[in-house]
């Protein structure tokens, strides 16, 4: 990609054009390079995600469970594409073969160590403007879940082991 390019910044062809194997999100149209997950990443992503999947599944919901890598276009632009790590999206309507055209209703990120500052600042803002219901960030290192709720203007903090209100869904909580 040359100089030109990244000085007006960059576009979702551009992500489509990384290398095979080479994963990056675009936000505002400036690209973050995204380092291989840890296997800790990897143990909590799967556990987190077959729960949720299996609460949907038991409660015959209409919601589908996507994880990274799974392509979210939060804006109707070029400049913004994401992967979050868990998408829960209840509309359809919202769906098609590339991804998630809109704001999923529940998203959980998974820190890494090098990947703070995006997870709790930059995506938080992110999520919050697109219209995201609910945002979780999972820190291993502190073993700590933030629960954003945006419709009622809520943040919480849990510790790993304690039970987490799902709050997109009633009477659904969750341990990490």
């Amino acid at each position: 990609m040359d100089a030109l390019r990244k000085e007006g910044g960059y576009t979702i062809d551009d992500i489509y054009a990384l290398p095979d194997g080479e994963r990056a999100e675009l936000i505002d149209g400036k690209i973050y390079y995204m380092a291989p997950p840890s296997r800790t990443h990897q143990r909590i992503l799967f556990s987190l995600s077959r729960k949720i999947a299996d609460y949907i599944d038991s409660q015959n919901g209409n919601c589908e469970i996507n994880i990274a890598p799974f392509a979210v276009f939060l804006y109707d632009d070029d400049i913004n594409y994401i992967e979050p790590d868990i998408s829960v999206i209840c509309d359809a309507s919202k769906l098609d073969d590339k991804g998630c055209h809109g704001a999923p209703d529940w998203i959980v990120e998974i820190v890494s160590p090098g990947n703070k500052p995006m997870d709790y600042f930059t995506k938080l803002f992110q999520y919050r403007t697109a219209g995201v219901r609910e945002y979780w960030i999972v820190d291993p290192a502190k073993e700590m879940v933030t629960v954003y709720r945006f419709e009622k203007e809520t943040m919480d903090e849990y510790s790993f082991g304690e039970e987490i209100p799902v709050g997109i869904y009633e009477g659904f909580s969750i341990k990490v």
